[in-house]
């Protein structure tokens, strides 16, 4: 079982990143479940986390992740104020929204010990120029069909539109695009 734990604030669209990533699986032959935390937390702003599993299997188990293979920073503030790497497998790759290179970020010693991988996308950046905001939940998606190769992005693409219809999921899928684009240029 492949785990996916996205990391946002409230208002980001975690849930429905988790939601699209779910039915894009679907649409590979695969079975995914998402979910997301709640507590009080999922306030505009404050610190929330979604879940994705995918598997060939049917997936029974209905707990948090844990431990991800993946993990999908939308805010890298979020450093300062939740460890984003906690149970991340050893060998893991984090998909980190910022500018900044993955040395220039303050990535705890033994995350690098683990031999994650970070991966840096500016995708605030592409979100604004490609949708008009700079919401990233769907950006963020291309750059993980990129890096993952688990998901087409042409299966993330179809999902967008549909959960999207219209102009707006025209957009999207292109910020998804382009992200994943730029992601497979740097690989």
């Amino acid at each position: 079982m492949i785990e996916i734990r996205i990391h946002g604030r409230g208002g980001q669209g975690s849930a429905v990143a988790v939601q699209i990533l779910a039915a894009a699986a679907f649409e590979e032959g695969y079975y995914g479940r998402a979910s997301i935390a709640v507590g009080g937390g999922e306030r505009r702003g404050a610190p929330v986390f979604a879940f994705c599993k995918v598997d060939k299997e049917k997936i029974r188990e209905q707990t948090k992740v844990q431990n991800p293979d993946y993990l999908i920073v939308q805010d890298v503030t979020l450093l300062d104020v939740v460890n984003v790497f906690d149970g991340i497998k050893p060998g893991g790759t984090a998909i980190m929204n910022t500018e900044k290179s993955p040395e220039e970020l303050r990535i705890p010693e033994e995350v690098g010990l683990k031999g994650v991988k970070i991966v840096t996308v500016p995708a605030s950046r592409i979100a604004a120029e490609t949708i008009g905001a700079p919401i990233t939940n769907t950006t963020l998606l291309g750059a993980f069909a990129a890096v993952s190769g688990l998901i087409s992005i042409d299966s993330i693409e179809k999902v967008i539109k549909q959960r999207f219809p219209g102009a707006r999921g025209d957009k999207n899928a292109e910020a998804a695009q382009k992200t994943y684009d730029l992601v497979k240029e740097r690989l």
